[in-house]
Parts: C-alpha cells; sequence; structure tokens
C-alpha cells in the first residue's frame, strides 16, 4: 500500500484503509486512538500475537493491546505487510508473527 492509496480515501481511519488490502490481516481502532494489526489470525493462551512493527527500518514495540500510535497517516509512504516465512526470516523470532514495515516521507521527497 502507498500513499496514493491514503490519499485516494480522503477522510477514511487508516485502518479501514488498511481493512481487505492484504489477506488475513485484521486491523482495528484501540482505545487510546492507535491501529491493533494481528496477521494470520492465529490466538495464544501464552504467547503475543502481535506483529513486529518496523518503521523507517527501526523496529518498534507495539503499545498496549498491539496498538500503533504516534504516525500520522498522511506522513506514511508505504506499507508493506510481510507473512510468509521466508520474508520474515531477517527478523528471526521477533517476526514470528508477521512483520508490517512502514516507510514515512522524507522532506524534500
Amino acid at each position: 500500500m502507498t500513499s496514493e492509496d491514503i490519499e485516494r480515501n480522503p477522510g477514511q481511519p487508516i485502518e479501514r484503509v488498511l481493512q481487505g488490502r492484504f489477506s488475513g490481516v485484521e486491523v482495528s481502532r484501540t482505545s487510546d486512538g492507535g491501529i491493533a494489526v494481528r496477521i494470520r489470525g492465529a490466538t495464544s493462551f501464552n504467547a503475543s500475537t502481535q506483529p513486529l512493527y518496523v518503521v523507517d527500518g527501526i523496529p518498534m514495540q507495539p503499545g498496549p493491546n498491539g496498538s500503533l500510535t504516534g504516525i500520522n497517516p498522511y506522513d506514511i509512504e508505504s506499507i508493506q505487510v510481510l507473512k510468509d516465512a521466508a520474508d520474515t526470516a531477517i527478523y528471526g523470532m521477533r517476526g514470528a508473527n508477521g512483520v508490517i514495515v512502514i516507510k514515512t516521507k522524507r522532506p524534500g521527497r
């Protein structure tokens, strides 16, 4: 998904734009105003099911309930969802629940 996809849906919350773009990805709004993403639909009693977020090459820990806050949807250049083992292998065990790769727009681009 690219910034053009977000711009084509003015006024739509980012979770609505993401929903349906990637198979097996569930996106919801959290109570603190962020978004929560779950990949593969798996649940666990003992372990986290939260994906790894990588923003501009830096791995981030999601907030409560897997929420991602602090990123303006209009600052996003692209979002890539990595689900396959081959794609997530470079992230090791942190990528076991999938990886959300977000690139933000840089000034002057």
